[in-house]
């Protein structure tokens, strides 16, 4: 399986969240359909959110939490307390959207291919020259020695602009239309 990220009305009426109707989305087959041949898992991407109001993001996770520097974000599990449904509010929402917006236009210089150096770069770059850079970089460089494995070999990540771009324009209607995300596993 995996964790899927679901679109839900904001607030929960009775027990249970309702999902929102795919037609909110149904603009990201046009988006699926405007991007270029090579951007596949782009367009794979926009066209299952247009199908389904639905993000599987199992495959982000890793990428997202370095890039906001927390462990679990699309994953809600700041409200996963028992007494709590793992949801990221609407105002979460903007927060996801804002934060992967503006990693696509920090990476714009790096080119279309996301990989594990150009994410370094791109995050040693935004701290540099910050108010605490030094203990900064330090921490950022703890977080990508932590994602490496035992023979010290980098993840091999792959993703292009184009999908944290979709990534980001789903977290955006979210926060937009006051919808919320439920992490379903």
């Amino acid at each position: 399986m995996g964790l899927d990220n679901v679109a839900v009305q904001w607030p929960r009426t009775g027990r249970f969240y309702d999902p929102v109707a795919p037609a909110e989305f149904v603009d990201f087959a046009d988006l699926a359909e405007k991007l270029p041949l090579h951007a596949g898992p782009a367009a794979t991407l926009a066209d299952h959110v247009a199908k389904t109001g639905t993000v599987r993001v199992t495959g982000y996770t890793e990428l997202v939490d370095l890039l906001f520097g927390l462990n679990g974000v699309l994953f809600a599990t700041d409200a996963a307390a028992e007494d709590e449904d793992p949801v990221i509010s609407p105002d979460d929402c903007a927060w996801i959207a804002g934060g992967l917006e503006r990693f696509v236009v920090g990476h714009a210089e790096y080119g279309d291919e996301i990989t594990f150096e150009t994410v370094s770069s791109v995050l040693r770059k935004a701290l540099e020259g910050s108010r605490l850079a030094e203990q900064q970089l330090r921490w950022l460089q703890s977080r990508l020695d932590a994602l490496r494995d035992d023979a010290g070999n980098a993840p091999q990540w792959s993703y292009s602009i184009s999908e944290l771009d979709v990534l980001a324009k789903f977290y955006r209607r979210c926060a937009n239309r006051g919808f919320a995300v439920y992490a379903d596993f």
